[in-house]
């Protein structure tokens, strides 16, 4: 069978079916629609936690995640979690992984183990539309401008009293020490293509600019690339395998299923400095 790729919006997501990603033939499919597309939602996959590992090491070395609770078989993949009694999801913030690294990761890959009935979604916005979308004088302007990153509010010691940390879904606060500067607008190290490269969730001040000059320009930027129509919603089968670049996106998981369990496996692949 050959692997069909079907764009979920005009802008952003393609699903690919027909395709295993055990399948060396299917390979440059799967790297060319990653590349057009930016998240990627491989439909009906029936692998094993070694499969996952072999798959994602065809696109780089894996980055063991320091927070997220390892699959004590595999420690090289991340559960994500929510039990039926929790509350609150991880990731539910706008957010792209990892932005706190000196090398941000190149792609996160999540495997559907364990669905809700219904509910679960998770939402991508790119950041190459919310960058088209500026006009040249921004364009410039933030051309010139560098942003720092940092783990520390995230999933330092402020985090010990959340839920997530006493339910074990997170943990290691000690390790979130990183801090990084990167660009705010970056050339993408595959496509080429200029992308904005900040998210709400890890992006503390803009390098350079006065403590309200930074807030109200990434409150803007904020806000702008949060633009529906830079969007797209993948609705989880058990088995598909979703990989989003982290260089290109923006994702958050949407937290709708009270009273139901959602389990999935993470691996995150490593990636380079970016640059302008």
């Amino acid at each position: 069978m050959v692997p069909t790729v079907i764009p979920m919006t005009g802008t952003v997501g393609a699903e690919i079916h027909g395709a295993d990603v055990r399948n060396d033939d299917h390979w440059p499919t799967i790297r060319q629609a990653f590349i057009d597309h930016s998240v990627i939602t491989i439909r009906a996959q029936t692998i094993t936690p070694d499969d996952h590992i072999a798959f994602a090491q065809r696109w780089g070395d894996i980055n063991v995640n320091r927070f997220f609770t390892p699959l004590e078989s595999h420690p090289n993949i991340a559960v994500v979690l929510k039990n039926p009694d929790d509350t609150t999801a991880i990731g539910e913030m706008w957010h792209t992984d990892h932005s706190y690294d000196t090398a941000p990761a190149m792609c996160s890959i999540l495997h559907a183990i364990d669905l809700p009935p219904y509910g679960g979604d998770t939402c991508f916005a790119s950041q190459y539309a919310a960058y088209d979308a500026l006009s040249d004088p921004m364009k410039t302007f933030l051309g010139g401008l560098s942003a720092w990153h940092s783990s520390r509010h995230a999933f330092g010691a402020a985090t010990l009293d959340h839920e997530q940390a006493k339910g074990g879904r997170l943990h290691n606060q000690d390790k979130a020490t990183q801090d990084a500067l990167h660009p705010v607008v970056i050339t993408h190290p595959l496509s080429g293509r200029k992308a904005l490269y900040v998210n709400p969730d890890f992006t503390t001040h803009i390098e350079g600019l006065a403590e309200p000059e930074s807030k109200a320009l990434l409150a803007f930027l904020f806000e702008h690339c949060q633009n529906p129509d830079y969007q797209c919603r993948v609705r989880w089968q058990e088995g598909d395998i979703t990989m989003w670049d982290n260089r290109a996106l923006w994702h958050k998981a949407i937290n709708d299923y009270a009273g139901h369990r959602r389990y999935m496996h993470r691996i995150t692949v490593e990636g380079c400095a970016l640059t302008k």
